[in-house]
């Protein structure tokens, strides 16, 4: 159940819903011109891109939307968190928009959604940004809360383990410098997770299977930036060398002193970097 007092602290004037397979997806839809997708991680919400959006919106048209069993968007009642699924949806919602070409940028699962959109729409996706990108599915590229979810039994609990001191550690993870981990982003983390049904669909999520079509990367034309905080504990800095290697048209930034998420730890750096990029002919 979506709360006002959800509404209130996680909508503004641009917040809109859809109905797409029964679920009320909250997106935003900003600014104007060759539109660019923003799409987030587990464990997050299109909030993720805030800095970023606020920037991009003034050149042009900015989507973001929280994915199924995350943000205000909440569970999708049919329990379908598998990759092909949000795929299915992402292009519903694109549909429905009137979108048929654009730049897409994706932080962790949204990175894999990213490629993976790239890979079977080629003729759609035009530019591509991947930041801390998921998809390999090695045992050392599994980050804790989804182990933990994984774990039989514990991931009967997780609805009622992750309080809010836990919910801070999986955020200070994520973050190199402790000092930007502020209340305010501990609280939006922990209310969006706890969103009524988003615990549960976690679970139900990191238990899906998942296809490996890494072996799919190097079919990939699309010109891609990647970017990588150095210090990610969720996924290691060698998996965005991983990409870069295997990508046809891409090209690898670093950064120091950074962890999983840089847009929200180095808003500015990896913002520059991004709209150089994208107004590259």
């Amino acid at each position: 159940m979506l709360t006002s007092d959800l509404l209130d602290k996680y909508t503004n004037d641009h917040s809109r819903f859809l109905v797409i397979d029964n679920m009320l997806i909250h997106y935003r839809d900003e600014g104007e011109g060759f539109p660019i997708l923003l799409l987030h991680g587990a464990f997050s919400s299109l909030h993720t891109f805030e800095d970023w959006a606020l920037q991009l919106k003034k050149h042009r048209r900015v989507i973001r939307l929280d994915l199924p069993g995350f943000g205000l968007t909440g569970p999708n009642p049919d329990n379908e968190y598998s990759v092909k699924g949000h795929i299915r949806l992402l292009k519903k919602f694109l549909k429905m928009l009137g979108i048929r070409e654009f730049d897409v940028a994706g932080s962790s699962l949204g990175g894999w959604l990213s490629w993976e959109l790239a890979y079977k729409n080629p003729e759609r996706v035009r530019k591509m940004i991947l930041i801390d990108a998921a998809g390999f599915l090695e045992e050392r590229s599994i980050p804790t809360p989804f182990k933990m979810a994984r774990t039989p039994f514990l991931d009967k609990l997780v609805k009622y383990a992750v309080r809010k001191h836990i919910l801070e550690s999986y955020v200070r993870e994520v973050y190199f410098d402790q000092t930007k981990v502020t209340n305010a982003l501990i609280n939006r983390y922990y209310d969006l997770f706890t969103r009524e049904g988003n615990p549960e669909a976690f679970v139900y999520m990191v238990n899906s299977h998942f296809k490996d079509n890494t072996r799919h990367i190097s079919k990939i034309e699309t010109p891609t930036l990647i970017l990588w905080g150095n210090e990610d504990q969720w996924i290691p800095v060698e998996y965005g060398h991983e990409f870069n290697q295997r990508l046809q048209n891409s090209e690898l930034i670093i950064y120091r002193d950074t962890g999983h998420l840089p847009m929200e730890e180095q808003p500015a750096k990896s913002l520059k970097d991004a709209k150089a990029f994208l107004m590259d002919a």
